[in-house]
């Protein structure tokens, strides 16, 4: 399922195509929030099946040197361990991932020449010797555990920050490229629930619930609809700055941070505050996480005074204070 921060980098990133495009249609921008946030559960379900393909490349290679005219002994006799893994059997099983692959039209085909080469790369790989050179495990539960690492190890190891891999991906569509090392992750996640019992794979839903949908969809919509007035308040708080020469990025996320202060009550001010400082350590520019939190800081103090933060439920937890002043004043 795509994480809450997730949604808010998604969120941050439409608010920046709408104002960057002089977009007026609402309902298109959210259209195109939503093919975002869809495109990235797409390519959580492709790197799980990522591993299935290699593997394929492999029994191709080992039907090849059988099928020679003069054979070798190696030919004849090849080490299957990695295409008879378990863990690979069991994704390529699976028919929860095949029903999801089949809902969301996502597949790897015509990309045949990009497995091949990342099917090279990992059999070069010195975590692949060892793996194929491993004695046998003493138990099933062992093997399946060695076999669910070498697959973890691979996309780790072949997956992240791969300069040919992210183009490739990117090429298949724009959304993706970004999204690499988070769906990377909860590939990880999902094949690491699997054991040696397993009858089939707990493939994540896109959303953990309906109201992390209907979450994203408000926060971009009040986002867009108020962002006048809650542009105002940092205008309020940079004074000394040229506002039109502040990062725009800054801007929208302060915009997004402002949308969650206002419009949530059940999310605590702290929850808030951390997770967009967090965002904008990667989505802005150097220093941009101080200046955000500075502002930020200010902002709270005023909406409070104002009565325009109203915290329920858990939303009611202490949390006025951020973790970039947290770790000033530790």
């Amino acid at each position: 399922m795509l994480s809450r921060r997730l949604l808010r980098i998604k969120t941050v990133k439409s608010l920046y195509s709408y104002f960057q495009s002089g977009e007026e249609s609402l309902s298109r921008s959210e259209k195109e929030l939503d093919t975002s946030i869809r495109k990235s559960y797409e390519l959580y379900l492709m790197m799980i099946a990522l591993i299935g393909e290699v593997a394929e490349v492999g029994r191709e290679r080992i039907a090849i040197g059988q099928a020679k005219l003069m054979p070798t002994e190696e030919d004849l006799n090849p080490n299957r361990r990695f295409v008879d893994n378990r863990v690979v059997a069991k994704i390529e099983a699976s028919a929860a991932l095949a029903d999801a692959m089949t809902r969301c039209r996502v597949s790897w085909k015509g990309q045949e020449a990009l497995i091949k080469r990342l099917y090279q790369d990992m059999s070069a790989a010195p975590y692949y010797k060892r793996y194929m050179e491993a004695p046998e495990a003493k138990n099933e539960r062992e093997a399946f555990a060695a076999d669910r690492r070498f697959v973890t190890d691979f996309l780790s190891t072949h997956i992240e920050d791969n300069d040919y891999f992210e183009e490739a991906v990117e090429e298949m569509s724009m959304f993706w490229v970004d999204d690499i090392s988070y769906c990377v992750g909860l590939a990880i996640r999902t094949i690491g629930f699997l054991n040696e019992n397993s009858a089939d794979l707990s493939v994540m839903p896109m959303y953990k619930n309906d109201d992390d949908k209907e979450y994203v969809e408000t926060l971009f919509r009040k986002a867009l609809v108020n962002h006048e007035e809650y542009f105002g308040y940092i205008d309020r708080f940079t004074k000394n700055w040229d506002f039109d020469r502040i990062a725009f990025m800054d801007k929208l996320i302060m915009l997004a941070a402002i949308t969650e202060l206002i419009q949530f009550p059940s999310i605590p001010v702290k929850v808030t505050l951390d997770e967009f400082i967090e965002i904008s350590k990667y989505y802005s520019t150097p220093g941009s996480s101080v200046f955000v939190n500075g502002i930020l800081d200010k902002v709270v103090v005023s909406l409070t005074e104002e009565g325009r933060i109203a915290k329920s439920g858990r939303g009611l937890i202490d949390t006025t204070v951020s973790k970039e002043k947290k770790s000033t004043h530790a």
